[in-house]
């Protein structure tokens, strides 16, 4: 018998119908996957970061509201035009490439019932292959991907496949947290998964090793969706659905990930994210961080309790 063709991943899918409450009243109007960070919303950084793992298809699955980031990466013929017309090539490369980054596919989930009911719209779409799932509101730092890593596992195993990060003990209660053996066989940092449990009490978690927003799934996902029942906050979850796979026979790896992770889906997070990567910048960062020395060095002092001194 001959072994097994490795099928890899080649489309992704972005959930992104939420109502980002978080942000109220910024996100009434503006999805909060197109804030910027910097110069570009949080949405483009994450199809850069499939485009660069090789995915040229993603699907973006929407909500009331949302059409606004399909038209992100649409062409803009008149601004380019325009920005042709200045001579300012450097922002009408920036505009070009934003639809040049991957075919961009839509479909819209009319009520937000969980993160597994919202991938269950891409069973249409991603057929019998397996898929990656990339949450809307984190990303990788470009020097230390991620996704491809994932991506060749799958392809290896064919199960599923988890990005964890380690979290301290006082904070376990508030992710998903994987038990796992680290005799995996893959090489380092490369786990096989032995359950999975949602938001544990502090001290009764099986690991530090939380579930963050990547995920590389095979296709009997979508079946194992259709029989999980509500769980948490009545929600139809993604982690319940790949319980179910697990306990039934899928192998299920995980890669816990030792690069930053940017996650913009609460407001502290997301200015974290605005000042690292300005920081960062060529043509920001030395201007930029002058001035935040200046500005912290400026902050008055505070004692212990949290009060100014």
């Amino acid at each position: 018998m001959s072994e097994r063709t490795p099928v890899r991943a080649v489309k992704a899918v972005i959930p992104a119908a939420g109502l980002a409450t978080r942000f109220l009243p910024a996100t009434k109007a503006v999805p909060k996957e197109l804030l910027p960070v910097v110069d570009r919303p949080v949405l483009q950084y994450i199809v850069e970061e499939a485009a660069a793992a090789g995915i040229n298809d993603v699907l973006l699955i929407t909500g009331r509201g949302k059409t606004s980031m399909v038209d992100h990466f649409d062409p803009h013929p008149y601004l380019e035009s325009r920005l042709e017309a200045k001579g300012d090539l450097t922002r009408l490369a920036a505009v070009r490439r934003t639809s040049d980054l991957a075919e961009i596919y839509t479909c819209r989930q009319g009520e937000p019932l969980g993160l597994g009911h919202a991938v269950s719209y891409a069973e249409s779409h991603v057929g019998s292959s397996p898929f990656a799932v990339l949450l809307g509101d984190e990303f990788t730092e470009e020097d230390s991907p991620l996704l491809p890593g994932m991506i060749d596992l799958q392809a290896q195993t064919g199960g599923i496949v988890l990005a964890f990060i380690e979290v301290p003990d006082d904070e376990v209660n508030r992710y998903g947290i994987a038990s796992v053996q680290t005799d995996a066989g893959f090489g380092d940092d490369i786990v096989r998964v032995t359950g999975l449990v949602e938001k544990p009490p502090i001290g009764e978690a099986p690991s530090n090793l939380a579930v963050v927003g990547r995920y590389v799934l095979p296709s009997g996902i979508f079946d194992a969706i259709r029989r999980t029942k509500p769980g948490s906050g009545g929600e139809i979850q993604l982690t319940d659905a790949m319980a179910l796979m697990l306990e039934e026979g899928t192998p299920v790896h995980g890669i816990v990930y030792r690069g930053i992770r940017y996650d913009t889906g609460m407001p502290l997070g997301y200015l974290q994210t605005i000042v690292q990567l300005a920081s960062q910048r060529e043509d920001l960062g030395p201007a930029f961080t002058e001035w935040l020395r200046d500005f912290v060095g400026s902050l008055p002092a505070e004692n212990a309790e949290g009060n100014r001194a």
